[in-house]
């Protein structure tokens, strides 16, 4: 089982990245994604969640209307496109994969927003 995150970086405020996050090793089409993130210092945070067929999805308020969280079934694959970032939105984003009693994390990919 794997979940690899990639598309991280540097970005100058109201920039924006696209994250992507392949899984393999599992049936991907049945589970739920999400995204979390973590900052030095601080409680690891949900930003989006995605369900199993792209049906409904929900986002933290901080990040609402700013982020959209997609998924590719065809190509095992979950995205975040995160526009206008923000300061507070650097953290190391990780993705996670989850259902029933299975649940598999990603290790991680470093978002920094700097000037």
């Amino acid at each position: 089982v794997q979940l690899v995150e990639s598309g991280g970086g540097l970005v100058q405020p109201g920039g924006s990245l696209r994250l992507s996050c392949v899984a393999s090793g599992f049936s991907f089409s049945r589970y739920a994604m999400r995204w979390f993130r973590q900052a030095p210092g601080k409680e690891r945070e949900l930003v989006a969640t995605i369900t199993s067929d792209g049906g409904s999805i929900n986002y933290a308020d901080s990040v609402k209307g700013r982020f959209t969280i997609s998924r590719d079934n065809a190509k095992n694959t979950v995205y975040l496109q995160m526009n206008s970032l923000k300061l507070e939105d650097t953290a190391v984003y990780h993705c996670n994969g989850r259902y029933y009693s299975s649940d598999y994390w990603g290790q991680g990919t470093q978002v920094t927003v700097s000037s």
